[in-house]
Parts: structure tokens; C-alpha cells; sequence
């Protein structure tokens, strides 16, 4: 077979003309595919222009490759074409070259669907250029002899065509260029193939009954073939120029953007050498001035800086520090901040595809500044906001002392005998107090709030108990004023929940007792039901109005704190403007929210919703009565009645005042002292049943008074006497230090009488003499 192609080649063909054939292909081929590859990296719309150019060359190329051949070839005879089947041949495979790069393009990921795509592209093309040979061949006119075909070299031809085409679909990733060659040669080399093997196996075979038909001569051939590859020259080297010149465009757009970057970036390749560096580059390490130009190794630039002391961090290790920098350079971690000639630099290197690091530099000295500007803004905020809270903190206590007298004195009042004027006198006074109670609960919760030690209790409640308790608070007041006050809880809300039995009332206590403060006539009615449709499962609280309503603008800004809807308001009413806005802090604590709908003198309603979470009833405990006040006791029948004795430790001798007040009517013997030494030394000496100790004293304060009091008792083996906290640190953290210090009790200034005396009576019940009385 081979001999046959050489005899062909030789014999029949003039070498030359067949060299430039297969150098038209060479060319042409080389065009598509680096027109078709460049398509396949933009994006649709962009690539359109190539996936018409790119068929159109090949095409092209393959057809004058075909008719170049054949302006070669000797047939012994003169011969014609017909333009007709001349121009269906260009057609043919110029078409199938454009099927091929559609399924080029559309399977141009990675991997198996990569593949079959690209053996399928190399069948479309095998096929268009074998139909383009065969047509073309088809479109001859001999004079005096007919064409026959060697069907076995013909298959052979084809075969081998795709062959080749379907090596190029199935090429392993290389570098781009070398791809593209490989990919070259071997479509030209099927082409060729194709071409002179089916020559081989063309036979003519003389026929004196047929004449020369009607067609082009050689002249018009040439003619065609020179046309062609004037235009196939003129594509390529259009779309080639064009390729060029976009890459330059965009390498020099790259260039300028680098120069403009207000970061300082450096290429190095991959013999760490400099290649490409900006102007912010030089400008950020101006000690490299004298060597910064392309080939200055890494390790030199790390060298200058060093010798002139800009790497603070490498005095003393100079070596090791260069080593260690050269071993991060192609390393991506995370940027380095150094200080550089007084400046500070966030640094980063990172690796190129070529074994070339780029490293960029940032000057964030001005960062830094912000950065401890903002950190000392910071700091003085958190300071002020700990000032402030201790100042709250510390007013609370200064203003619960006086605040406990006035409250305590007015109780002990209360228990006299008064004219009706007196006990008019007397309610004002405890109006007042109240109201000045509830402002340094605020005030109180206010602290808590800000400084994050408000903490809540997570306890099962019965939440209609709840309701109903808080709201009857205010029912009196109502009634008072001619309003009718509702109170309904749903059946499905009537359930047991886990909550904060105190900051619910809290919250509810304050909606309503705003609704009575602003309601002159109707009704204030309080509903609670859960809303099933909502996920999780809600409770809302509707606490609804006639009162003055507000608009708008006033709702806006009324949960914020110190605010009310206006001044009048502030001077009728009275009132903080802080109840809304901790109720609100509450609500979002408990995993609720508070809001609020009115207009003007419609009324208001105001929604709390909380999550339900139903909880188990505990189980009753049995408790045995006890008297309210601890009764005298007595050591037998004829002995005289024994009184309980009491020590109470306070600096201010109107808080001892009012506990002697309170006390001196319930059967008690109280001792009074100034600070927490004389309530250890007393507490030696004698024996107590209950000790009152104050938490702020001077000489010895009272948890240190406690802890005495406690080591007192276990060197001795003594019984441990209960201890109360009667203090006006009312802060969550003074109750931890309390039980801590080992009180068993802290009750917080100002207290009632009810309180201190149930608590008394609560603490003595288990005491020795209480246990004999019982008896």
C-alpha cells in the first residue's frame, strides 16, 4: 500500500505544488483552532464573531488544500470543474467545521462529557472533509476517460482521518502552545491523509466516447485557489492581529492598573528575582531606591533593608529572620503586619502558577492610628458607662437610707393612734414615698440593665395567678376614679409556664398602672389569651385604654428612656420615662417583645408577647403554721416570758431608728450598734437569736462582720444564728456576696414592716425558744 502512495505522490504529483497544499493547511488549520480556542474563553455573546470566522478559515483552508493538491496532480488528461459542485463542496465542509466547534464549545468542561463532545466534533469534521473531497472529485470533467474508486483505500482514507481528529479530541492537558501545535499537526496530518490516500485510490480508466464537458479550466481553478487564499490569509491574519492586539490592550490595562493601585505590589519569578513592581512599591520601602530594577533577588532586597535597620523585629537574628522571610514568600498565609522605618505594613505573599510569588504591601499606619484612637474611644466609653453605672448604683444607696427612714418612721406612725388630719397627713407621706420608690426601682434596673447584671429567674408560675395579682394592685385606684377595670384571661392561657414570676409583674404592674395615670374615664381592661398560629406557640398581654392616646411621633420615641409624649404630660402625670423603656429591655430579655397602638384621645393598647412555655404544676409543699410575729416564750409555767433577742448593726442612727420602731412593739429585745467590729464583739459576749447586720459600715463592714461571726460559731461549735442583709446595696451581685459571706437573708432599703416582721418570725421560727414555745 505504501508503495502505491509513494507512486502516486511521486509520479503523479509535482511536489511543489503539494508542499504548498500542506503548508496552506498547516496555516489555516492553525488559525481555526487558535480562533476556536480563543472563543472558548469568552463569554456567548462575545464569541459570536469567532464562531464564525473560525469555521470559515478552516473550511476554507481544507478546500484550497484539496484543489491546490489537485492543480498537482497529473491526471493525463484535460480537466474541468463543474463551479457548481466546486462551490457545494466549500459549502460542505465549511458547515461541518461549524457543527464541530459547537459541540467544541458546548463541551468544553473537563472530564468525560469533554470527550465525548470532542469525538463527536471529530466524526462532524471526518465526515465534511471526506464529502468535500468526494463532491469536489465528483465535480471533475475528464475528456476520454471515467473515474472509478478503490472502495478498501477509500475506507482506509477516512478511517484514518478520524483517527487523527479524534487524537485532538482526546489530548491531555499541556501547555496552551504546545497544545495548539500538536493539535495542528495532527489535523493537517489527517487532511492530508485523507486526501493523498484517496487519491491512491483513484483509477481512470480511457473512454474515447467521452468528451470534455462544460467547466472551469485550470485558470479559472488557480484563479479560485489564489482567491481563496488571499482571504484565508486576510481572515487570519485579521482575527490573529486582532487577538494580539486585545492582549496587549489588556496586558497594558493591566499595567496601568497595577501603577494605579494605592497598594505596593512586586512580581518575582520563579528564581525569586524581581520582574514587574509600581510606583507605590518604591514609595513604601524608599530605602530600596538604589537596587530596584528586574533580576534583584529577594533575598538582596531583604539584605538592603536590613543594613539599613528598617526590620525592627530582625535586630539580633538577622539570619534566621532572612530565612524564615524567604520560606513565607511562596507561602500563602495569612498578611503579616511589620513595622517598616516607622511605618506599619500589612504584607502578603502569594503564589503564582509559574513558581513566581507576588507579594503585596499595604501602609497601614493610619489604620493603626484609628485603631488605638477607636480602642482608647473605647475604653473611656466603657469607663464612663461603669462611672455612670457605679453613680446610679451609689445613688440607689444614698437615697434607699433617708428613703428607709422616711418609709420605716411613717410605718411605725401608722401603728399609733392618729386624728383623721394626722392619717390624711400621713397617707400623703406614703403616696410620696411610693412614688419615690418606684423612681429608685427604675433607676435601680436601669443600672442592672447597662452594666449586663440583670439577671432573670427561670421558674415555673401559674400565669392567671400572676396576672390577676398584678393587675388587683391597681384595681382600688381605678375604682376610685369611676373606671371599670376588667381583667380576663383565656381558658387556653389559665396554664402553668416557665418565666420570671417577678419581671412579669414588673412589666404588667407598669402598663397598668400607666393606663389608670392616663385614663379619666371609661375603662382599662387587661387580656391575656395565646395566639396558636404563631411558631413558637405565643402569649399575648393586651392592656388596653381610654385614656389620652398619643399620635405617631409620640409612639416613635416613646420607649426610649427619659422620654414621655411631651412636657405637659411630664408636669400633669409626673413619671421618669423609664418604665416603658426597662419593660421594653424585659420583654426582649424574657424572648418578647412590647408595642403599642393609639391614637389621640382614643385610648392606647399595649402588647406584650411572650413565648409560651408550658411548664409542670409543682407539687404543694406542706408547711406547718407559724405565728406571723414570734410569740414571748417561756421557760415553764411559772417563769417569766422570755424575749427573743435581737443585735442589728448599722452606721445611721435613723435606719437603727426605724428597726427599733418596728421591733419595739413585737415582743423583741434588740441591741443596737454602730459597725461591724462592735457587732462581732456583742455577738461574743452575748447570746442573739436573729442578727440584723448593714452591708456598708466603717470600721468593719458588715460581710466581713459575717464571716467573723460564722468562724465565731465553728471554733466554738455553737448553733448557727440567722443572719439578715439589711442593707441598700439592692444589686444582684450584693445578694450573691451576701450568701456568700454566709448571711441567710438579704432584704433590700427601704423594707415595710410587714416584710421585716414576716421575715423575723420566717428566721426565729426554728430557734431553741421557738421550738420550746411550740412544744
Amino acid at each position: 500500500m505504501m508503495g502505491g502512495v509513494l507512486s502516486c505522490l511521486v509520479e503523479r504529483h509535482d511536489w511543489r505544488i503539494a508542499s504548498f497544499a500542506l503548508l496552506a493547511c498547516v496555516f489555516s488549520i492553525g488559525i481555526a483552532l487558535l480562533l476556536s480556542e480563543r472563543a472558548r474563553h469568552l463569554s456567548p455573546r462575545a464569541r459570536r464573531t469567532y464562531t464564525l470566522s473560525a469555521p470559515l478559515v478552516g473550511g476554507l483552508g481544507v478546500w484550497i488544500t484539496h484543489f491546490i493538491a489537485m492543480l498537482a496532480y497529473d491526471a493525463g488528461t484535460d480537466i474541468r470543474y463543474d463551479p457548481l459542485q466546486t462551490f457545494l463542496s466549500l459549502v460542505i465542509v465549511t458547515a461541518a467545521f461549524w457543527v464541530a466547534m459547537q459541540l467544541h464549545l458546548a463541551g468544553a468542561t473537563e472530564g468525560r462529557r469533554r470527550r465525548r463532545s470532542g469525538l463527536a466534533a471529530a466524526a462532524v469534521v471526518t465526515a465534511g472533509v471526506a464529502a468535500m473531497h468526494f463532491v469536489g472529485m465528483d465535480a471533475m470533467r475528464l475528456s476520454g476517460a471515467i473515474l472509478t474508486w478503490n472502495a478498501p483505500r477509500v475506507a482506509m482514507a477516512v478511517t484514518g482521518a478520524f483517527v487523527l481528529f479524534g487524537a485532538v479530541a482526546l489530548l491531555p492537558e499541556m501547555n496552551k502552545r504546545l497544545s495548539l501545535a500538536v493539535a495542528t499537526a495532527l489535523s493537517a496530518g489527517a487532511v492530508a491523509w485523507l486526501h493523498f490516500i484517496a487519491m491512491t485510490a483513484v483509477s481512470l480508466t480511457p473512454a474515447p466516447g467521452v468528451l470534455l464537458g462544460q467547466g472551469a479550466g485550470v485558470a479559472a481553478v488557480t484563479l479560485w485557489v489564489a482567491l481563496g487564499v488571499a482571504l484565508t490569509l486576510s481572515v487570519g491574519a485579521f482575527f490573529t492581529g486582532m487577538i494580539w492586539w486585545s492582549r496587549r490592550s489588556v496586558l497594558g490595562q493591566l499595567l496601568e492598573a497595577v501603577q494605579a493601585m494605592p497598594d505596593g505590589v512586586g512580581v518575582y519569578d520563579a528564581d525569586d528575582r524581581l520582574i514587574l513592581w509600581n510606583r507605590q512599591y518604591g514609595e513604601i520601602h524608599p530605602h530600596l531606591a538604589p537596587v530596584l530594577r528586574p533580576g534583584v533577588t529577594f533575598r538582596e532586597i531583604l539584605q538592603v533593608g536590613l543594613k539599613a535597620g528598617v526590620y525592627q523585629d530582625a535586630v539580633g537574628r538577622e539570619e534566621a529572620w532572612i530565612t524564615q522571610r524567604l520560606a513565607s514568600h511562596r507561602t500563602p498565609i495569612e498578611p503579616r503586619e511589620l513595622q517598616v522605618a516607622g511605618r506599619w505594613l500589612r504584607v502578603q505573599d502569594r503564589p503564582t502558577v509559574g513558581g513566581g510569588a507576588v507579594t503585596v504591601c499595604s501602609d497601614i499606619s493610619d489604620l493603626k492610628r484609628n485603631a488605638d484612637a477607636l480602642a482608647e474611644a473605647r475604653d473611656a466609653a466603657n469607663a464612663a458607662n461603669r462611672a455612670k453605672s457605679r453613680f446610679l448604683a451609689n445613688m440607689s444607696h444614698e437615697i434607699r437610707t433617708p428613703l428607709n427612714g422616711v418609709i420605716g418612721v411613717a410605718q411605725a406612725l401608722a401603728r399609733t393612734e392618729l386624728s383623721p388630719q394626722q392619717q390624711d397627713m400621713l397617707e400623703l407621706i406614703h403616696s410620696s414615698s411610693r412614688t419615690l420608690q418606684t423612681l429608685l426601682s427604675d433607676i435601680l434596673d436601669l443600672a442592672r440593665v447597662e452594666s449586663g447584671r440583670l439577671e432573670l429567674n427561670d421558674e415555673p408560675l401559674d400565669l392567671a395567678r400572676t396576672v390577676e395579682e398584678a393587675a388587683l394592685l391597681y384595681a382600688a385606684a381605678a375604682r376610685d376614679k369611676g373606671l371599670q377595670f376588667l381583667v380576663e384571661v383565656a381558658p387556653e392561657a389559665r396554664v402553668w409556664i416557665q418565666s420570671d414570676v417577678v419581671r412579669l409583674k414588673q412589666v404588667l404592674t407598669n402598663l397598668v398602672s400607666n393606663a389608670v395615670k392616663f385614663t379619666a374615664s371609661g375603662f382599662v381592661s387587661l387580656t391575656v389569651d395565646a395566639v396558636p398560629a404563631e411558631a413558637p406557640q405565643t402569649l399575648r398581654f393586651v392592656v388596653q385604654d381610654t385614656g389620652i392616646g398619643f399620635d405617631a411621633q409620640t409612639q416613635a420615641r416613646l420607649f426610649n428612656r427619659f422620654e414621655q409624649a411631651d412636657g405637659d404630660i411630664t408636669r400633669h402625670y409626673g413619671g421618669s420615662g423609664l418604665g416603658l423603656a426597662i419593660c421594653r429591655e424585659l420583654a426582649a430579655m424574657m424572648g418578647g417583645d412590647l408595642g403599642c397602638e393609639s391614637e389621640p384621645g382614643a385610648g392606647a393598647a399595649f402588647i406584650l408577647s411572650l413565648p409560651l412555655r408550658p411548664a409542670q404544676a409543682p407539687a404543694a409543699p406542706l408547711r406547718p403554721s407559724r405565728p406571723a410575729v414570734a410569740a414571748p416564750v417561756e421557760a415553764d409555767a411559772d417563769a417569766a416570758p422570755r424575749r427573743l433577742r435581737i443585735l442589728a448593726a448599722d452606721d445611721h442612727p435613723t435606719n437603727r431608728r426605724v428597726v427599733e420602731l418596728i421591733l419595739d412593739g413585737a415582743a423583741f429585745d434588740l441591741m443596737s450598734v454602730e459597725n461591724g467590729a462592735q457587732a462581732v464583739e456583742t455577738y461574743r459576749a452575748q447570746t442573739f437569736d436573729l442578727v440584723l447586720m448593714d452591708m456598708q459600715m466603717p470600721v468593719m463592714d458588715g460581710l466581713t462582720a459575717v464571716r467573723e461571726i460564722r468562724l465565731h460559731e465553728a471554733v466554738l461549735g455553737l448553733p448557727r444564728v440567722p443572719i439578715v442583709m439589711l442593707t441598700a446595696n439592692a444589686l444582684a451581685q450584693h445578694l450573691d456576696e451576701a450568701l456568700a459571706a454566709g448571711a441567710d437573708r438579704h432584704m433590700a432599703k427601704p423594707f415595710s414592716v410587714e416584710d421585716l416582721l414576716a421575715m423575723v418570725a420566717d428566721l426565729t421560727a426554728q430557734t431553741p425558744q421557738a421550738a420550746e414555745a411550740a412544744a
